[in-house]
């Protein structure tokens, strides 16, 4: 399944838009790690374990959302756009989107 943050796939015509497909995850973080990172806050540098619960959420998500893709059809998902957002102050939502199309 190709995936694009553009409009198109290089190379490829669109032959029909199927709609929009998502994938989401909720990851919370954990007391430990939050000590941790804070103690990294104070001295400087990268937040690596933070890092690797956004990179996994985004993994999940977009696998998820190719799923969806797949469900319906679809050759590929053009569009495709990452959100997040804060839950409850603890845990963080990851949102993949783009538009599912098959191709000629």
């Amino acid at each position: 399944m190709q995936t694009s943050t553009t409009e198109t796939i290089a190379g490829e015509e669109i032959a029909e838009t199927l709609g929009t497909v998502r994938g989401n995850t909720v990851r919370a973080r954990n007391v430990g790690r939050d000590f941790t990172q804070s103690l990294r806050n104070l001295i400087g540098g990268e937040m690596k374990a933070y890092t690797e619960l956004l990179s996994d959420s985004r993994e999940q998500a977009e696998e998820r959302m190719v799923e969806e893709a797949e469900e319906m059809g679809a050759d590929a998902v053009v569009g495709m756009r990452f959100e997040t957002s804060e839950i409850a102050g603890t845990g963080a939502e990851m949102l993949a989107y783009g538009t599912a199309v098959t191709l000629e």
